[in-house]
Parts: C-alpha cells; sequence; structure tokens
C-alpha cells in the first residue's frame, strides 16, 4: 500500500505468507540448536536490513510511476529466485534418477500458486505479477514432469530410502 494503492489482494496474500514465514523461523529457532539459531538469526537480520532499505530507498522517490517499477522490478527479480530456486533440487533428480529429494507436494502448490496469480496477473494486466509467475508456472510444470517421469523409477531404483520407518 506504500507503493500503490489498488494492490490490496496482493498485499494480503503476501501479508498472510510473510505471517506464515516468520512462524516457521520461529518454530526452527526453537528446535534448532544453537549454532543453527545463531546461523538463521543473523540471515534474518540481514534479511530485514535489507527489506528496511528497499523500503526506506523506495519512499524516496517521488515520482510514483518511477516507484512502482523499482519495487516492481524488485519483486520479480525475488519471486523469480524463488521459483528458480528448485533447479538445484533439479540437477538432483535427474543425476540421481530419484524424487526422493523432490516433493511432491510443494512441487504441485508452486505451480498451482504461480498459476493462479499467472492468471490473476493476466486479468488484472499488472507485467510484475505475471511475468514472474509465468516463469513460476513453467518452472513448477517441469517439476510436476519430472516427478511424473522418475517417480516409478524412484520406487523401483531406490537403494536406501530418505525417510527409515521403525514401527
Amino acid at each position: 500500500p506504500l507503493i500503490s494503492h489498488d494492490n490490496i489482494l496482493v498485499t494480503t496474500v503476501n501479508s498472510i505468507g510473510a505471517v506464515f514465514q516468520f512462524v516457521y523461523i520461529i518454530l526452527f529457532m526453537m528446535c534448532a540448536e544453537k549454532e543453527k539459531k545463531m546461523k538463521m538469526l543473523a540471515w534474518l537480520m540481514v534479511v530485514l536490513g535489507v527489506f528496511a532499505i528497499i523500503l526506506i530507498g523506495s519512499l524516496q522517490i517521488d515520482d510514483v510511476i518511477m516507484r512502482r517499477f523499482f519495487v516492481g522490478v524488485l519483486s520479480c527479480a525475488s519471486l523469480i529466485s524463488m521459483f528458480a530456486s528448485p533447479l538445484f533440487i533439479i540437477k538432483l533428480v535427474i543425476q540421481t534418477k530419484s524424487v526422493e529429494f523432490m516433493p511432491f507436494h510443494i512441487s504441485l502448490c508452486t505451480f498451482l500458486m504461480s498459476t493462479s496469480f499467472l492468471v490473476y496477473g493476466l486479468l488484472s494486466d499488472d507485467i510484475f505479477i505475471y511475468v514472474p509467475n509465468g516463469i513460476g508456472t513453467i518452472l513448477g510444470t517441469t517439476q510436476l514432469i519430472l516427478y511424473f517421469h522418475f517417480e516409478s523409477k524412484s520406487r523401483i531404483d531406490a537403494e536406501e530410502p530418505l525417510i527409515v520407518s521403525y514401527a
């Protein structure tokens, strides 16, 4: 709302997502070892610092169109990097011919979320929504195709499962 007043839906969705992420970080820090807690706290401070710099810096831009463009480009870059992060797992899936390291539900949710925002971006004609989510839809589709391609092979060829149950 500080950048553009016509984005209540996007602001609401991203605010809820940020709350969920913050709760996850708190739960992680409650259960993690002290060394990992300190590392996570340091990363959290870096992220919050970068966010503060971007927020304060963007508010210094007087031209509303230029401010929206600046924040939109940064948002696109961060969203594309989020969608591209599973590429490291995709490489591992292809190398090992196993989907043990790529959970199906995360791939499915990535695809569904990015596709829904792609449609929303197209309907609202917002390039900063439909471009990164279009890329996310392509990457989500790629993950699902790889999952279904290697899923049956993973069950047959797996020597040791990722999780072992002793029940």
